[in-house]
Formats: C-alpha cells, structure tokens, sequence
C-alpha cells in the first residue's frame, strides 16, 4: 500500500467547529451508505477512501465463533455476546462478564493479549483514573479477546499465539473480514490494532457493506444465524457494547432495535439500518472524535432516519457545545455535510 494513499484520499468537510460568530476548525473525511448488494447510495467525499476498520471490525471478527456454535457450547449470555463486538467503559459488569466467559472456556486473565489501560469508564465521567497497573479484563476489546480464546478452545487450536496472523483463528475471521465486505482475501490491507489483533483497510463502502449485510434480516448464505445473534446481541444490550455516556449506546438507543452501531478509532464508525437495508461507513480524517459525532448525527438526519425522539435524545452528540475553562461557552460543533445520490 502507497504511504500516500490515505492522504491523497477525496475528503470533504463532514463538520465545523465554531468560536463565537467564526468558524475556527474544519473537520474533513467521507461517508459511503450502501444497499445490501454493496450498491452505493449516496455518498460525501471519497466512498472508496482505503480506511482501517479497527474496532468497527469486531461484530466480523466474532462470525467465526458464533458461526461455529460457540455460544451454545460455552453457554454465553446475550450480554455477553455483547461484548464479543464491545468497546466496553471497564465498568464493573463488563469485567464481570468477561471474567465469566473466560472461565467458561478454560481461559484466564493471563491469557488475554489485549494489553491494559485505565478503565473507560473514568473518561466517560469526567474522572482521572488512578494510577496502573490495571487489569486486562478492563481493557475496552477483552470481550472480543475472550471471544477468540473461546474459539481456540472450542477448535482446539493453540492459545499462546492466538494473535499471529498465520494464526487458524486469524485465517477464519480474514475469510469472514472478506466474504462480509466483499472484498478478496490478498486485497486486504492488514495491519496491528490497538489491542495487537490484526486488523485490516478497506474501501469505505466496502466496510458500509459489511454492516449492511450484519443487519439482514435473513439467514446469512455463509454464516447462517450468526449475524442475526450479533446484531439483535448488540441492539438489545448495547450498554455492553461500549458504557454509560458513550456514543454507541446512546445511538442504539436512540435507534430503538433498527440501528446497530460501532465506532472505531481514528473518527470511524459504521452503522447497519435494519428495516431500510442501508449500511453506513464514516471516516474523520483527522481521527477526531470531536467532529465524528455530529456527522453521524447529520449522516443519519440527512437519510430522514432521526424522528423527533431520537432527535432530542441525540441533540447533545450532534451539536455539542464548546466551553473554556471556566465554563463559559465558547461555541459548537456542527455537522456540515452533503450527501450526494449515486
């Protein structure tokens, strides 16, 4: 892959940030929404912008174990199929929950190679998270790790290099990851997530078509019930997806079981429509979340998908206010963005 491909990529303003009467920042990237046959619908900017899927992958990343009867086999909660796709806060029911699944596949704490960081849940709040060490079972992908473990053992496959890429888990979600966003195998762009799992960069639209095909209704031709476990998982659970005072869970909320939804870093999300069998892929090109918020809400008005419910309840992620340190406020951010029909 060209190192300049990604700059060299069409963006277009999505949002504006604001100070006083001025506009004082430009937020830039692109947004692809597509059918369920990948067809592109509408667009802004660059629909085929190359863009790394990382946490938005993780309802792909999980087809192969659910696929597999690995639910069944372990006896894993709907919460906690949740949490196979979640960026979780760290919040006690999320560590909980994932100790749980760990044990149920004969795995430990140990055995995760997430990494660690601070819990989630003390950004979400306002708070400063007390000093390391924290455990993995905090780290916002342990559920997705967990998920892998279990898989492991489910096939009997080793654990302790359950990341590399030659990996047979890896090989089974490169299948899914190909066959989900329609794009071959030697055409996907790999690299290293956060949480050291490879990962991979497709077209925009390409990953739109993947949470086009997560959010139909009909059994999948590939990988039978397991996408509609995931997703109707994700829906009905979403505090396990992310947290309190999160973005997902507050779009699924608002979404009221027809949106499912996964941001990821660097000013990604994806959004699959249920009843409009739309897929919805967002790039921020500056990675920020600060403009990514109100361009899905402006993406999700300009589809005439937000009633006046979800409008209200979504008002303080789509036009957030800008305040100085003593509180006053300094302006906003606004999504400015137009999709044009393809």
């Amino acid at each position: 892959m060209s190192l300049t491909h990604a700059a060299l990529a069409a963006h277009v303003p999505l949002a504006i940030a604001t100070r006083g009467p001025a506009v004082e920042s430009i937020h830039y990237g692109s947004v692809a929404v597509v059918d369920r046959s990948g067809r592109l619908l509408y667009a802004a900017g660059d629909p085929e912008a190359l863009t790394f899927t990382r946490s938005a992958l993780k309802p792909v990343q999980a087809l192969p174990f659910v696929a597999a009867g690995g639910v069944e086999r372990f006896g894993f909660a709907p919460e906690q199929v949740a949490l196979l796709c979640a960026s979780h806060s760290g919040e006690p029911r999320h560590v909980d929950a994932v100790g749980d699944m760990l044990t149920r596949s004969g795995s430990s704490a140990a055995d995760l190679q997430c990494g660690t960081h601070a819990p989630g849940f003390y950004e979400a709040r306002g708070e400063i998270p007390p000093p390391p060490p924290y455990s993995p079972l905090a780290h916002n992908c342990s559920g997705k790790h967990a998920g892998m473990l279990a898989y492991c053992a489910m096939c009997g496959h080793p654990k302790g290099d359950y990341l590399q890429f030659d990996h047979a888990l890896q090989q089974a979600i490169r299948e899914a990851v190909a066959t989900f966003t329609g794009v071959p195998e030697p055409d996907l762009v790999a690299g290293i997530d956060g949480c050291s799992a490879p990962n991979y960069a497709v077209p925009l639209a390409r990953l739109a078509r993947a949470y086009a095909r997560l959010a139909a209704p009909d059994i999948d031709p590939a990988y039978g019930r397991a996408p509609q476990m995931l997703a109707n998982a994700m829906m009905t659970y979403p505090e396990m997806v992310s947290g309190e005072r999160r973005s997902d869970l507050a779009l699924m909320r608002a979404g009221r079981g027809e949106w499912i939804t996964k941001i990821g870093a660097e000013g990604v999300q994806a959004i699959g429509i249920k009843g409009e069998g739309l897929g919805i892929a967002i790039k921020l090109a500056d990675g920020q979340k600060r403009g990514l918020y109100p361009a899905i809400v402006a993406v999700l008005d300009a589809l005439r998908l937000i009633d006046n419910r979800a409008a209200s309840e979504l008002d303080s992620w789509g036009h957030p206010q800008l305040r100085n340190y003593r509180g006053i406020r300094t302006g906003d951010v606004r999504g400015i963005l137009v999709l044009d029909k393809r």
